[in-house]
Formats: structure tokens, sequence, C-alpha cells
């Protein structure tokens, strides 16, 4: 088992919502990206999360104590 903090998919994911949430706060980004940006991320993360979970070989753990 696996401790859920050296997951490669639980990072991305944190990552991509980290970053949406600042932006939706702050609107700081929009003028530097295109709109099309945000469409190609919407199609991405999808497909990169459906990647890491194929070559996934070990469950998740809260704890190291398993």
């Amino acid at each position: 088992m696996k401790v859920w903090w050296k997951s490669k998919t639980i990072w991305i994911n944190a990552i991509a919502a980290t970053l949406v949430a600042a932006e939706s706060v702050t609107g700081a980004m929009q003028p530097l990206i295109s709109v099309n940006f945000y469409a190609v991320m919407a199609v991405f993360l999808p497909i990169i999360n459906a990647f890491l979970r194929t070559i996934t070989t070990d469950a998740l753990t809260a704890s190291k104590d398993v």
C-alpha cells in the first residue's frame, strides 16, 4: 500500500483544483492565457487522470501504519 501523499493522481488533481480555485477568486491569469486554454485543460485533465490510473499498482492508505 502507498500513502496518499505519494500518489501522482492525487497531486495532479490537487494542483489543478488549487489553480482553478485561485483563478476563480483572483482572475489574475485571465489576461495572460487564452480562453482555449481552459477548454484544452478540460479535455486533457481527464486523459491525464485515466493514464495515471492505468499505471497505478498500489492501493492508497491514509497512514503508514498498515
